[in-house]
Parts: C-alpha cells; sequence; structure tokens
C-alpha cells in the first residue's frame, strides 16, 4: 500500500483537541487496509515528526433514521478505521498549516 493512501484526513473535534492539549495525541481517520507500521511511517514522513506509538480502531457503521416533510428516510453510515497517534516529547504537528 502506498503511503499517500494510508492517511484519510485528520480528525478535527473538541475532544481531539483536548487529548492532543493533555496526552500529544492526533486522530486520523485511515485506511481500513493499513496496519500499525504503515500508519507510522506515512505520518513521519508527512508531518516530519517522531512518533511514539499507534493505537487503531474499527468504528462501525450505524443505521441512521430522520422524519422530514418529505417522510420517513432511513440510511446507514459507513464504518471506518481511527488511528490515535501519540507523538515523542517536544513534537507536535500543525493540522492548520494548509489551509
Amino acid at each position: 500500500m502506498k503511503l499517500s493512501d494510508v492517511l484519510i484526513k485528520p480528525v478535527v473535534t473538541e475532544k481531539v483537541n483536548k487529548a492532543t492539549e493533555k496526552f500529544n495525541r492526533y486522530y486520523f481517520v485511515v485506511d481500513k487496509k493499513a496496519n500499525k507500521l504503515e500508519i507510522k511511517k506515512a505520518v513521519e514522513d508527512f508531518y516530519g515528526v517522531a512518533v511514539a506509538e499507534v493505537n487503531t480502531a474499527v468504528m462501525p457503521g450505524k443505521s441512521k433514521f430522520r422524519f422530514t416533510k418529505a417522510g420517513f428516510i432511513a440510511g446507514r453510515k459507513p464504518s471506518y478505521k481511527k488511528a490515535i497517534v501519540t507523538l515523542a516529547e517536544g513534537e507536535t504537528i500543525d493540522l492548520y498549516a494548509n489551509i
């Protein structure tokens, strides 16, 4: 698998920002076939930082329902894989630099 295909997007939420400030952890949505070694290498290559630890979790898909003027709409959100990357001491990633 190419390293450019491993990382899909960073997760930027309030909960993730607290984990980043407190524990120096960053969250990424990654390809479902990527393993921890590929994720570590991709983050180190793209952001130029030293990665201390990588944890992964596969988030299950969910059924979603809502009522609208047009009637009852049912759908499904897809499952995805999430990587929690802990950086080495003193390392940071500026996720807002390329906006």
